[in-house]
């Protein structure tokens, strides 16, 4: 196995910077801009991935639910979504090259909520982001999949993971 380019890395680290911060920024139209027209999105459990079962808590396979899926939180939404801050914490734990400026980037996640900003804060989720991604002058999700250790949820998640 070839080892992977510095600037390669940079940009991989940077795409999961930028999708985190849109995210714990609320800034749904950044998130979108993670992805390119080939992206996809997927939050699932642990179980249902490992077995095979394709129901999803989130199943945005192409770009244009992407793009449904920020009309859907910014739009439809907003005025009945019991808004929460997340803060999102990450480790890369691999990246393999796939050829074709492409590669597979794994990321342990845990992500913490807090509602109404003074209740006390509170973990939301643990899991892993399994990611293709295409690196082309900066780095885009052709693919993020979020892993979630568990089956439930301690709330109604309306926001990607």
């Amino acid at each position: 196995m070839s080892e992977i380019e510095p600037n390669v890395i940079f940009s991989i680290e940077n795409l999961n910077r930028d999708y985190i911060c849109a995210l714990d920024n609320l800034d749904m139209e950044k998130w979108l801009a993670c992805f390119n027209k080939q992206g996809s999105y997927t939050l699932i459990s642990n179980e249902n991935e490992s077995k095979g079962f394709p129901i999803a808590f989130m199943l945005d396979d192409k770009y244009e639910r992407l793009q449904d899926r920020v009309t859907q939180v910014t739009v439809i939404q907003n005025d009945s979504t019991e808004h929460y801050q997340m803060r999102h914490m990450t480790q890369l734990t691999s990246i393999k090259d796939l050829g074709n400026n492409r590669y597979q980037a794994n990321y342990n996640f845990s992500i913490f909520y807090t509602q109404n900003l003074v209740e006390k804060s509170e973990l939301l989720c643990v899991g892993r982001y399994e990611d293709i991604v295409l690196v082309e002058n900066g780095a885009s999700f052709i693919q993020r999949k979020a892993v979630v250790d568990t089956n439930v949820l301690p709330r109604y998640v309306p926001y990607p993971i």
